[in-house]
């Protein structure tokens, strides 16, 4: 029996990258989970991030998705590694769990030409050091910065960020992150939230920095993904389907969701 592709984020999020994988792949149904009762998994430990993911997949994949995209950095930079190598062999060897990490670190070397790169992500993502391992495996020429910008999550979530405060935490985080290492011309949004404020990013950057969102980059890995996996694209089903599942008041969801998604979402409650 076909079935959709899951999607999980702590909170909204990952509604960044569901809305470029669906203008890339229309046709296909989604099955979209945020963890907001729970959220922000940003400052939690890697053992509760790992329970909670773990959680939230296990829920994906009892309503019948044969695969689930981690639209988490933190859950990525957390729990991914583990659900593969320890839990999907035991739960079901053909099911997949895929991350936002690897395809755009895999990517930053083509965009990249001073060979310095910055991270904004949350201290979740920044402690487990995951890009900088990833890049260093593909592009080890690559010096790579970190910055916390541990209140952008809440400013997003409470539609606070375009506010004088909130503009200023994001120049100060932007700021900070340059100050670093002023040769980076290159800078990943490494929290799928991060895209939401790009516009207001760019305004505190030079010209010739690029801001680099996930979403259209995980969209064509997923796609590439499915081109070279005919087993899995055939348990999918196609019917241009989404539906919305959140562990919060659908109503709370809702709102600020339909904000991000940029058109009206109609959630369901689920307890994990």
């Amino acid at each position: 029996m076909k079935a959709p592709i899951g999607i999980f984020d702590s909170g909204y999020g990952g509604l960044t990258i569901l809305k470029e994988i669906i203008a890339e792949l229309p046709e296909y149904d989604f099955l979209y989970l945020g963890d907001n009762a729970r959220a922000p998994y940003g400052t939690r430990s890697f053992d509760i991030v790992y329970d909670f993911t773990l959680e939230a997949v296990n829920a994906l994949f009892d309503k019948g998705c044969p695969m689930v995209i981690l639209a988490c950095n933190t859950a990525s930079a957390k729990a991914l590694r583990s659900i593969q190598q320890k839990d999907l062999p035991l739960m079901d060897p053909a099911k997949r769990v895929l991350g936002v990490i690897r395809p755009s670190t895999e990517l930053v070397g083509s965009l990249t030409k001073s060979k310095h790169v910055g991270i904004l992500a949350t201290q979740g993502t920044v402690s487990s050091n995951s890009y900088v391992l990833e890049i260093e495996k593909s592009n080890p020429d690559i010096t790579v910065s970190q910055r916390a910008c541990n209140m952008w999550v809440p400013l997003i979530e409470n539609n606070c960020f375009e506010t004088a405060g909130g503009r200023f935490f994001i120049q100060q985080d932007v700021e900070a992150l340059l100050f670093n290492d002023p040769l980076i011309d290159t800078i990943i949004l490494a929290c799928t939230h991060y895209p939401v404020v790009q516009a207001i990013i760019e305004e505190f950057v030079p010209n010739h920095v690029k801001v680099i969102a996930q979403g259209p980059i995980v969209a064509e890995s997923l796609k590439a993904y499915l081109l070279r996996h005919p087993a899995m694209n055939d348990s999918l089903s196609k019917n241009n389907e989404r539906v919305f599942i959140t562990t919060e008041t659908p109503s709370s969801f809702d709102k600020n969701a339909s904000l991000i998604f940029g058109s009206a979402i109609q959630s369901e409650h689920i307890v994990l």
